[in-house]
């Protein structure tokens, strides 16, 4: 005797449009994990994936993938993978971004380094206090701890 011994019925008048629909309800039943309630990927957690891939690619000034980066073209590459626009520069970036407090950062946001009011650096914040960015001339994208006080978090819509 099936598990499941209305579904065969429900199959049968569903009628062959529905059987996919039948399908998806079927496998969220045998399989939980698949259902509905299961958490999406944010743009955010995307983009901090597709950063994160590109570890070890050289720092170059003004370049924006896919091979070479420098900070905002790291930011602009791994959110245009995943369908999101930015502009091309940081502090650009930053007045494109929701404003957030540190509490209310999560991974895959913005994580923007600034001296008084001017923007200078940007990276994709990867949880426990660490970014993915490509930091300087004669580096390359690399995972690193926030390294002062002086940031803001910004959210892409």
């Amino acid at each position: 005797m099936s598990a499941f011994p209305r579904i065969p019925a429900l199959v049968s008048r569903a009628g062959a449009a529905s059987v996919l629909t039948a399908a998806t309800v079927t496998a969220s039943m045998l399989l939980p994990g698949l259902s509905g309630d299961a958490q999406a990927v944010t743009a955010g957690q995307g983009a901090l994936k597709v950063a994160a891939s590109k570890k070890g690619s050289p720092y170059q000034y003004g370049a924006a993938g896919p091979n070479r980066f420098d900070c905002s073209g790291l930011t602009l590459y791994s959110f245009k993978k995943v369908g999101k626009t930015l502009p091309r520069t940081a502090a650009q970036q930053y007045n494109k971004t929701r404003h957030l407090s540190a509490g209310s950062r999560q991974a895959g946001d913005l994580v923007f380094f600034h001296s008084g009011s001017n923007v200078y650096h940007v990276g994709i914040y990867a949880g426990d206090n660490k970014i993915w960015h490509s930091p300087k001339p004669g580096a390359s994208v690399r995972l690193e701890k926030i390294w002062t006080g002086s940031v803001w978090y910004g959210r892409v819509n």
